[in-house]
């Protein structure tokens, strides 16, 4: 993440006293979980999925958030739609799967047979010779605002909130603009329930004091990492380091390594427009709040999305997306990308589910953050900003 919610702009990143943290209750209280939704998840823009899941026409996801579950379809002519999974019936569940296609180019309510087609216009209803009541053609299904951004698909169920997409990366939307993300393709997911708050999540990502007991090899592979920091400007001393070309000191992967993978190769070609820096660093991080984020490495790309399931519950859902030759390359060895970056979030998983069960404790009311958690400060800032919006 980067720092826009800090109150001051310094020559190094760091909080400058303790800091309260959120209240521990707000980690599994349900009136909290509940408000969080309404404000939060109910009103942001949420990424759903990959564009290329919706390959052909009447091919459909559903994705749910809270209480709500939204339909996605690819229509006749190819453009992608969002509607809420509801019949304007009497409100029956339409599409059941997570994924699909329809068996006709309609979309028909099991109940009573309402159908409709695949931009949410109302085809017909069972008449029975009947006359159609007046009115009954304007029941189309509830829309959803969606958004295509470089093949990533996001749904905002708010029909108010207009605040500009773009406005909702941390740092702005061009951090990966070397990346080609519209046209790679997935070629492994894994999903997991991590039995924490989904900030707990958030906060984890945003620090590293962890990583050093927590993460051996990711450690290993980015040397500052060991120390306990995220990047160069974490330590206070850093412009002493300025001329330095170790990566403990300043950031990156180890020396003779290129990408995140269990031996630190590439698994195919590197991407050709990044730029001297971005290759040397290896890693770039892109988070879009509350709901995924993505790492572009030199050779592949991460996403990682998250959907709150319960105050104690949250499914992490991992894309490794590569270019389609890469893919089709004979000697294509995908257990060693996915492997390195699979056992970190497993690692990640581990200690989040530690972090929740120890915020019962009846004297815990809130932990505290130190000078490294700057970031932690900036994602509990922003939910304390969502929630006074």
């Amino acid at each position: 993440m980067s720092t826009p919610l800090q109150v001051e702009t310094h020559s190094w990143n760091g909080l400058r006293k303790l800091e309260a943290a959120l209240p521990a209750s707000w980690y599994f209280d349900a009136a909290q979980y509940e408000l969080e939704l309404q404000k939060i998840w109910y009103r942001n823009w949420i990424y759903v999925g990959r564009a290329d899941q919706l390959a052909e026409p009447s091919e459909y996801v559903t994705y749910r958030i809270g209480t709500q579950t939204a339909l996605l379809v690819r229509d006749e002519s190819g453009e992608l739609r969002a509607f809420h999974n509801t019949c304007r019936h009497r409100g029956s569940a339409l599409c059941l799967e997570n994924a699909g296609r329809l068996p006709t180019r309609a979309i028909t309510c099991r109940y009573h047979g309402w159908s409709y087609d695949l931009k949410g216009a109302l085809l017909r209803t069972p008449a029975f010779g009947r006359a159609e009541p007046a009115g009954l053609r304007e029941l189309g299904l509830y829309g959803i605002q969606l958004h295509n951004w470089n093949g990533f698909l996001f749904i905002n169920l708010s029909p108010t909130d207009q605040r500009p997409f773009e406005t909702s990366f941390i740092g702005g939307a061009d951090i990966l603009r070397h990346w080609p993300l519209a046209d790679l393709k997935i070629g492994h997911s894994h999903s997991r329930t991590l039995h924490s708050n989904w900030k707990i999540f958030w906060e984890n990502y945003n620090e590293c004091l962890h990583c050093a007991g927590v993460h051996p090899a990711l450690s290993r592979l980015v040397p500052i990492y060991r120390r306990g920091i995220l990047e160069e400007r974490d330590d206070p001393n850093w412009a002493a380091h300025r001329s330095s070309t170790d990566p403990s000191l300043r950031g990156g992967l180890r020396t003779g390594a290129v990408t995140w993978s269990m031996n630190g190769k590439a698994c195919g070609p590197e991407f050709p427009k990044l730029s001297a820096d971005e290759r040397r660093v290896g890693y770039h991080y892109l988070t879009h709040l509350p709901s995924m984020y993505v790492a572009g490495h030199v050779d592949y790309v991460r996403v990682v999305r998250l959907q709150p399931l319960g105050p104690e519950s949250t499914e992490v859902f991992t894309q490794w997306l590569f270019p389609a030759q890469t893919l089709a390359a004979p000697d294509f060895d995908l257990k060693n990308t996915v492997d390195f970056g699979a056992g970190v979030m497993a690692e990640d998983a581990e200690i989040c589910e530690l972090a929740q069960r120890g915020q019962h404790a009846l004297a815990h009311r809130a932990g505290v953050l130190m000078p490294e958690e700057y970031d932690v400060f900036n994602f509990q800032q922003w939910v304390r900003a969502e929630l006074a919006r």
